[in-house]
């Protein structure tokens, strides 16, 4: 094997990033996957309210295709964060706390989800998608993609 010459090698033209921004990036990464799960626990069980009253265990499991056990430590999560209250023989329900966390979530999901239909994106792809990047955009994005959807897409 041939090697090129050093003088022939191409000039590397990008820098890395300080080392504080890069970890600053990193910082933002975990604790989004710290959040995203919980988020998604209680914006699925406000939806499973609005549509049912109440939400279960066994519609949780089904819903996220994990074991029961699984959801029961979740729930032991957002319980103990003040996010859920759980009633014997009744059900999950939210507390003021996680109506607020849901809100905030399902609004974060239909902004991106709303973008990425204005850019051209299938309906489908578009709420797969956005379920994973909901969780990642930071404020400033989010209200960029608000714009950007608000003039993309004129309401009637």
């Amino acid at each position: 094997m041939i090697r090129p010459e050093p003088e022939n090698l191409p000039i590397r033209t990008t820098q890395l990033v300080d080392v504080e921004k890069h970890a600053q990036g990193f910082l933002q990464v975990r604790a989004a996957h710290r959040s995203e799960l919980m988020d998604d626990y209680v914006e699925l069980i406000a939806d499973l309210i609005n549509d049912y009253g109440e939400v279960r265990q066994v519609e949780l499991a089904a819903r996220f295709g994990v074991s029961q056990p699984t959801v029961a430590k979740m729930l032991k999560r957002l319980a103990a964060a003040g996010l859920i209250r759980q009633q014997p023989y009744r059900g999950v329900f939210l507390t003021p706390e996680g109506e607020a966390m849901a809100l905030r979530s399902r609004e974060r999901h239909q902004t991106v989800e709303s973008f990425l239909l204005a850019l051209g994106v299938s309906p489908e792809t578009a709420r797969r998608d956005a379920e994973g990047l909901e969780h990642h955009v930071s404020e400033e994005t989010l209200a960029v993609f608000r714009r950007f959807t608000e003039r993309a897409v004129p309401r009637a």
